[in-house]
């Protein structure tokens, strides 16, 4: 999943756009698509999206709806996400069977990703309480309080920046089914103050007893993540582990490779990364029956995430 394309599938199904030009009639079932509910101009009021929002559900039976994704709703620097949170949250009777929500689908060309103003979306995980996918894009302004879910299996937070306060708010989440965890943690300079002590919990191994991928990515203190990591309690039941999009350098490789095994894992994703083509042979020698990726080697003097601004 990129913030530069929209994606073609989301909760295992086909993805269907529904915008202003969408006639309404021959529509696909709804269940039969994840449908993405957007507009296609970047419009400076939150009327618009109202209006598709509630044509939407007219033309739809929400009722058999399971993957919803939510994008283009009006300029980000004029229509904060809360009005659309509370309008979707509104309208959660009518979504029973909702078990997939991306809330914030907006591309890079659309909008920066520190430019979505969240706010708390704690209301998205208690007003659609079967949710079993959830992605939400957007950091700036984000609070959660801890969540309690049954049956939420993946969680993916994208930003540019992190607060410390939802990573420990996730931390103190009861959610024992979770089998994926991605976070985006950021810069700080786009709020993303997440500590590697915010993220003593996930790491112990006492949360999430599911827990088979976990990604702590694009951070700009990447090696100091991947120290962490490499005595972190949970890595032992991890299938994959994802350290990619940061400022990786040979620092924080040599802390993983000098840490505890890895050699059961499926998958490692390090991509973006600052490591010396040394480092790079040393990891693939020392890892032989683990998918590794290294691709996009950053040469830059100047080193940044993959996802800031």
């Amino acid at each position: 999943m990129s913030h530069y394309e929209y994606v073609e599938a989301f909760g295992g199904l086909p993805v269907f756009d529904f915008t202003p030009e969408t006639e309404t009639t021959g529509l696909p079932g709804p269940s039969e698509v994840a449908w993405r509910v957007r507009l296609d101009d970047f419009i400076e009021e939150f009327a618009p999206f109202q209006e598709l929002f509630s044509r939407f559900l007219e033309a739809v039976d929400a009722s058999s709806v399971t993957a919803l994704i939510v994008g283009n709703w009006g300029a980000t620097y004029e229509v904060p996400a809360v009005r659309v949170l509370e309008l979707l949250t509104g309208a959660a009777e009518r979504f029973p069977a909702l078990k997939a929500l991306f809330f914030g689908e907006w591309l890079q060309e659309e909008t920066e990703i520190s430019w979505i103003e969240q706010g708390d979306v704690t209301p998205l995980f208690t007003a659609f309480p079967g949710l079993e996918t959830v992605v939400i894009r957007g950091g700036s302004g984000m609070e959660l309080s801890p969540i309690s879910n049954p049956v939420l299996r993946e969680l993916k937070l994208e930003t540019g920046g992190l607060p410390g306060a939802v990573a420990r708010a996730l931390g103190g989440s009861d959610l024992p089914a979770l089998r994926s965890l991605e976070l985006w943690l950021g810069v700080e300079e786009y709020g993303g103050d997440t500590t590697v002590a915010d993220l003593g919990p996930l790491l112990s191994g006492e949360r999430f007893p599911e827990l088979r991928h976990l990604g702590l990515q694009n951070a700009e203190n990447q090696d100091e993540i991947a120290a962490a990591v490499a005595g972190a309690p949970v890595v032992a039941r991890l299938e994959s582990l994802s350290l990619s999009m940061g400022v990786l350098t040979d620092e924080g490789a040599e802390a993983l490779l000098s840490g505890q095994p890895l050699g059961h894992l499926k998958r490692l994703d390090l991509h973006h990364h600052y490591l010396s083509a040394e480092m790079t042979e040393r990891i693939r020698a020392a890892l032989p029956g683990v998918e590794v990726d290294l691709g996009e080697l950053q040469t830059d003097d100047w080193r940044y995430v993959a996802v800031g601004e």
